[in-house]
């Protein structure tokens, strides 16, 4: 059974930043696409980043592009999202997300989810 447990979220002014991991358990990791995708409240949940299986590709959302980072560290079995310039319009719940090979950026694309991490960024 997969299992992925995020943390890192919280209250953060608006230009902060904030790193947010993923804790993954259940099955070979590397093998693996992570994704991040995040839900504001009375919105559709949303690609942010994603990530390949060894870490060699990434892909990311426009919105987030340029500050945002995805990266995973597989000994540790662990995803990363590093997001800098933090906006109010980040604000929302964080969910990492499994997925097979292929990089996709469509939520039901993936096939394990976290309970999410919330991120509030103050103006």
């Amino acid at each position: 059974q997969v299992q992925l447990v995020e943390s890192g979220g919280g209250l953060v002014q608006a230009g902060g930043s904030l790193r947010l991991s993923c804790a993954a358990s259940g099955r070979t990791f590397s093998t693996y696409t992570m994704g991040w995708f995040r839900q504001a409240p009375g919105k559709e949940r949303e690609f942010v980043a994603a990530i390949s299986g060894s870490g060699g590709t990434t892909y990311y959302a426009d919105s987030v592009k340029g500050r945002f980072t995805i990266s995973r560290d597989n000994a540790k079995n662990t995803v990363y999202l590093q997001m800098n310039s933090l906006k109010p319009e980040d604000t929302a719940v964080y969910y990492c997300a499994q997925r097979g090979r292929a990089m996709l950026t469509r939520a039901d694309h993936y096939d394990y989810w976290g309970q999410g991490t919330q991120v509030t960024v103050s103006s």
